[in-house]
């Protein structure tokens, strides 16, 4: 051996020994840490903010639908495009099962292959009729699983309302669907010749008509059986919304549609609309993040469409949409010359799912979620996934929801900064104070006290600042909303001036002064709403002005116009919406040119601003301000990487200011004013004297 290569070995050796110590306290660490995992029994309630009870219909494979809660409270899916349709994907990494000692049991997400649906081809075979019903047989040829049956080569058109049967042996007869409507108007372009069933094993299937308000139909040329196949997905998931009317325009319905949970893989919301015939269009927004402001975007439209006949209706109130990340969604309808839409309520309608397929051990199965660092896990159950045959294993149920405490406080307010930096509040011309309340997330809404003193949308709200009792900042994120901020107005008849009578063609005019609440409200629009169903008028708001340096006498500025007019006796007048641009002027003028005829009754004024609320995360505990009206101030910089993945995605807690009024009053002057101006006297006199000294020294 040579020399270096000795020398080498002992360096390496002596490194080695003093390293030894420092071994032997890893080792010790990382024993002490797997001591400690090990105590800790897989899945321990720390971990997860959910718990539920899996009830299995026995020992051994079982498959389970994924539900409502589960999908509100576990790690969201991505709704993909396919061509079958919308498909959820990448879902519940976070979902884990356990049994009765805590051991994991192994799981998989089973999606069935996107394949074309199997029918089976029936033979039609008649049925009596009575004097309030007839209908028709369909016989398989042998028992089969199905879940719909669909019609086909009726004269159209019809709508009719049927009763669903089906039978093993034509003996015993068991209800699928109690009463069901079919329709196909090709004039109205709806179509529906499919009803679906709770999938079961039947040979027969009996449809009963009722006639008793609509004339008899022929019995259909072919009748099919949709089959149950290894690829039968779940039942498509559908939950129910809460839906609440808000303020809106004339000739449009607005609501807010509260989901069951944010980030939740819907494809399409049906809406409950009361009797009558629909024919409307609508469209769907949520707030999303554009450009470091929360703005409204579109979801989805559709036409909704319905017609009643005989006491049946038939349509589609379906609106499909894109996945949304909020729980709170912006229903807009556009009601035309119609009354407002009598909407009752809405579901939402999920994306295709997978099944949870497991193997069931003998005695209880919990499930544990709402982990949001967990990771998708992988089991050996995975080399089984080919061979299972979801569709005749048995369903497992899901039983009620506990929650958990986590041991880890990982919510917003523990990854979201309280406060940031502080704010001297004495240059700020008005403070509002604000609700109190618990830690969560806050909208804010910006009332038009706010929108008139501060700098308004223009300057993104530059000057407003939400502050705690030490005066500092609270971040928080602008939403601007689509439905608008109405403000009623009240109308006083006045005499038309000399300038106004000059300014309107005509000489048979109605004036009326509108008070708008505040001076230097953002620009909005008048709503201008009459009982009259035929006239024609032209209108115009104006601005009285006073004499000025380039007019000698008061004159008005004109600052909109517009042509009113309707011509069908049946209906209601649309209402008149004018642009009313940002004005100084606490007083406004409408004017109405009547020509000859009597005066156009005005049943209602509303001034419509925009609407704006200002999300934060309030924090636990203090009171919080609302301050603003400094011309000063810059632009608040928030750090938006931080703050909107907090303030986004959930439902928030929506507040108004307290009323307003000024702000303390900026810190005491050194001197009096009169002091200074004395001084200031005082200075001047001493200055002339000694310039007037200087040059008479000079002379």
């Amino acid at each position: 051996m040579s020399g270096d290569r000795r020398r080498r070995l002992a360096h390496v050796a002596i490194a080695l020994s003093t390293s030894r110590l420092s071994w032997c306290v890893c080792a010790v660490a990382m024993i002490a840490a797997a001591v400690a995992t090990a105590a800790q029994p897989p899945g321990a309630p720390a971990r997860f903010r959910h718990e539920r009870a899996v009830i299995p219909a026995g020992a051994g494979p079982q498959r389970l639908a994924i539900d409502v809660p589960l999908l509100a409270g576990g790690a969201p899916f991505i709704v993909a495009s396919r061509r079958s349709g919308p498909l959820a994907e990448d879902g519940l990494r976070d979902l884990r099962l356990f049994d009765g000692a805590g051991a994991p049991v192994p799981h998989i997400f089973i999606y069935p292959p996107p394949t074309e649906p199997e029918w089976a081809l029936a033979e039609v075979l008649p049925v009596a009729r009575t004097e309030k019903t007839s209908g028709f047989e369909a016989d398989l040829g042998r028992a089969l699983a199905v879940d719909a049956i669909a019609v086909s080569a009726i004269a159209s058109p019809f709508l009719k309302r049927i009763r669903l049967e089906g039978s093993g042996d034509r003996l015993r007869w068991t209800i699928l669907v109690a009463d069901g409507t079919l329709f196909d108007l090709p004039a109205e372009s709806l179509r529906q010749t499919t009803l679906e069933f709770a999938a079961g094993s039947y040979r027969y299937l009996r449809v009963t008509w009722d006639d008793r308000n609509s004339a008899r139909v022929a019995a259909p040329l072919a009748v099919r059986a949709r089959r149950m196949t290894a690829a039968t997905p779940p039942p498509t998931l559908v939950a129910p919304l809460a839906v609440e009317r808000r303020p809106s325009e004339p000739g449009v319905s607005r609501f807010r549609v509260r989901l069951p949970g944010p980030h939740l893989p819907i494809a399409s919301i049906e809406l409950d609309v009361r009797a009558g015939h629909v024919l409307r269009n609508a469209v769907v927004y949520e707030s999303r993040l554009v450009g470091g402001e929360a703005v409204p975007v579109e979801l989805g439209r559709g036409l909704l469409k319905r017609v009643e006949r005989d006491g049946l209706s038939a349509g589609s109130l379906r609106i499909p949409v894109l996945a949304p990340a909020e729980a709170e969604l912006e229903l807009v309808v556009e009601d035309g010359s119609n009354p407002p839409l009598d909407l009752s309520g809405a579901t939402a309608q999920c994306a295709a799912l997978p099944w949870i397929y497991f193997e069931a051990p003998v005695g209880t199965v919990v499930a544990r979620y709402g982990n949001p660092s967990a990771v998708s896990p992988v089991y050996d159950l995975e080399a089984v996934r080919e061979s299972v045959r979801v569709a005749i294993v048995p369903d497992a149920k899901w039983g009620d929801v506990r929650e958990l405490s986590p041991a880890e406080p990982a919510t917003a307010a523990a990854l979201m900064p309280e406060a940031g930096a502080g704010l001297d509040i004495g240059g700020f011309s008005y403070q509002r104070a604000l609700p109190e309340g618990g830690a969560g997330l806050v909208a804010l809404v910006v009332d038009p006290a706010a929108l008139a003193h501060s700098r308004g949308p223009s300057s993104r709200f530059a000057d407003v600042r939400i502050v705690d009792a030490s005066s500092r900042q609270i971040p928080y994120l602008v939403e601007r909303r689509s439905e608008p901020l109405p403000i009623p107005l009240a109308l006083e008849p006045v005499q038309s001036t000399a300038a106004v009578a000059a300014s309107v063609a005509g000489h048979s005019t109605s004036t009326y002064k509108l008070h708008v609440p505040f001076p230097g409200l953002p620009e909005g629009r008048l709503a201008l709403e009459t009982s009259a169903r035929v006239f024609q008028r032209s209108v115009q708001v104006a601005i009285e002005r006073p004499a000025d340096r380039r007019r000698r006498d008061p004159w008005v500025e004109v600052v909109a116009t517009g042509n009113w007019s309707h011509s069908e006796q049946e209906t209601a007048a649309p209402a008149l919406l004018l642009t009313l641009p940002q004005t100084d002027a606490s007083d406004v003028l409408l004017t109405i040119d009547e020509g000859d005829n009597s005066r156009l009754p005005i049943s209602g004024v509303k001034l419509l601003l925009p609407s704006y609320r200002l999300r934060f995360y309030r924090p636990a505990q203090g009171p919080l301000s609302l301050v603003y009206g400094s011309r000063d101030a810059s632009a608040p910089r928030y750090d938006l990487a931080l703050l909107a993945p907090r303030v986004m995605g959930g439902e928030a807690l929506e507040i108004t200011p307290s009323a307003e009024a000024a702000a303390p009053a900026p810190r005491d002057l050194l001197v009096a004013p009169w002091v200074f101006w004395v001084l200031l006297g005082g200075a001047v006199a001493v200055l002339l004297a000694l310039i007037a000294r200087l040059v008479t020294q000079k002379t």
